[in-house]
């Protein structure tokens, strides 16, 4: 595949090849790296903006995207997936996706700011009609890159595809924040998707030199709108937990504590988004080319698992111990009811980021219907956690979703696996570990600090609490568990991108 060029490459087998493993690591630490610096850059835009704007801001946008996640499920279709897996494929197959994806970007922009003015009188806010409107623009521009992005991801071109998202979303929140600072109020935060994906797309359309031709509904198109469909399934089924419990935050306990809501699980979401949103495009292109090798796909998600798991724990262990001390320095002091709610977010990411790869083995093996499936029963669990925990506020929530996490991810990866003889035993051999370890940490940082640093400022809270509960976690996971794996794959990644960066001439 590397020695193809122009559109040509896109189009190439979607097999195995000499230096896939490689491949695939460099690119998910490059990814994670990019991902990282997106990060940084929402947060220190979330920063800015929490000091300008109000809670209230915030939980109006927050109730519009809540609605509006739905649209790229829908306008995407599982077409993304389909095009990154399927092991031959065709420019008149994607020319037939791209103008699906366009139909449907187009029908549900208009459906939605039709819909603008029944939204504002269901949650009885006025200012959410022109939020909605507005934010419906973004559907199209979704639309118009989707195959394009798929496109490069089947070409493992994940780069390129960094340096857009990286820029793109540094820009979209300068102009955020400008227009924070202007006085524009909640505009500010309605205008970041918009200028986000405008960008995107003309980057995508400018770095994938590929250009849709006419459609044409043959029986090869078919069959990945039938795949794309059993994709769509699932992320719609994922999508009512996600968006439920903000809908049902907003409509019942109002705007001002779905903002806390909103900011806490901001942080989170954007955390577990570090690993979990990029490694699914990496892991489905890498391990789509081993779909005739059972042993070889099965060693290559486990090694992919373990080491998720491994970085995954630690961190959110961190993150929940510093939460309180992080969200006020971060966001102010009128923001501490969002700590607590962190403190939990966090713990559930230590089993969540784990849930989040089942899509792996299921889109690689092609049985997207089982992916569906399971996500019926997930979003059942989730939604039960939500009617239960709602009654006790915010933090209910947050708890109830929690528990329901830990119950779910051990079954959710032995499910995604069962056709290649993964089992619940299988799973728990290699996360368990990391799991015990992260909870065990997280205790024992909190007991460090309500014991010893109740006195002591934010900062020293956060330093001396977190080292503990990352040697506390190390020393669990590596010194009683021996799980030295993740560290020595990770470090020899290291120095393997170090190679290509720096060559032996240029090094002191």
């Amino acid at each position: 595949m590397s020695g193809k060029h122009g559109a040509e490459q896109y189009f190439a087998e979607n097999k195995a090849y000499a230096g896939l493993g490689k491949a695939s690591l460099h690119s998910g630490m490059i990814f994670i790296a990019a991902r990282g610096a997106n990060i940084f850059v929402q947060l220190a835009s979330t920063i800015v903006l929490a000091r300008i704007l109000s809670p209230h801001d915030f939980g109006l946008v927050a109730i519009v995207l809540a609605l509006f996640a739905i649209a790229p499920m829908l306008i995407d279709l599982g077409t993304a997936d389909a095009t990154a897996q399927k092991t031959q494929i065709t420019a008149t197959e994607i020319s037939t996706l791209f103008w699906l994806n366009v139909a449907i970007g187009i029908f549900l922009a208009i459906v939605f700011a039709g819909a603008s003015g029944l939204i504002a009188q269901f949650f009885g806010e006025p200012s959410l009609a022109g939020i909605a409107m507005a934010l419906s623009v973004t559907f199209v521009l979704t639309a118009a890159s989707i195959q394009h992005s798929a496109l490069m991801r089947r070409a493992m071109q994940f780069h390129r595809m960094a340096m857009i998202d990286i820029s793109a979303n540094l820009v979209g929140s300068i102009v955020s924040i400008a227009l924070a600072l202007s006085g524009c109020g909640y505009w500010s935060l309605v205008a970041k998707p918009i200028v986000t994906s405008s960008l995107s797309a003309v980057a995508l359309w400018t770095c994938c030199r590929w250009l849709p031709g006419r459609p044409r509904l043959s029986a090869e198109a078919k069959e990945l709108v039938g795949f794309g469909l059993g994709v769509t399934g699932f992320t719609m089924t994922d999508y009512l937990v996600k968006s439920g419990d903000r809908l049902a935050i907003g409509y019942f306990l109002g705007a001002g504590p779905l903002g806390y809501f909103q900011n806490a699980f901001l942080i989170y979401s954007n955390a577990l988004g570090i690993l979990t949103e990029p490694l699914h495009n990496i892991a489905v292109s890498g391990l789509s080319k081993l779909r005739d090798d059972v042993d070889g796909l099965r060693r290559a998600w486990e090694t992919a698992i373990s080491t998720l798991s491994f970085v995954a724990a630690g961190a959110f262990a961190v993150l929940a111990v510093i939460a309180q001390d992080f969200v006020v320095l971060l966001l102010g002091q009128k923001w501490a009811p969002a700590g607590p709610l962190l403190c939990i977010f966090a713990v559930r990411g230590i089993a969540h980021s784990l849930e989040r790869t089942m899509g792996w083995i299921h889109v690689a093996l092609g049985r997207a219907d089982r992916w569906m499936r399971w996500g019926f029963y997930s979003a059942i669990v989730q939604l039960a956690a939500l009617a239960l925990g709602l009654p006790f506020g915010v933090t209910g929530v947050a708890v109830s979703y929690t528990i329901a996490m830990f119950c779910l991810f051990v079954p959710a990866l032995a499910y995604s696996g069962h056709p290649i003889g993964i089992r619940n035993r299988d799973v728990l051999q290699v996360v368990g570990p990391q799991t015990i370890a992260g909870l065990l940490a997280v205790a024992v940082g909190f007991v460090v600090e309500l014991q010893f640093l109740g006195g002591s400022s934010a900062w020293v809270r956060m330093l001396v609490s977190g080292s503990m509960c990352l040697l506390t976690y190390l020393a669990v996971c590596v010194g009683i568990f021996r799980v030295t794996a993740p560290l020595n794959l990770m470090f020899s990644t290291l120095r393997d991108l170090r190679a290509v960066w720096m060559p032996a001439s240029s090094r002191p």
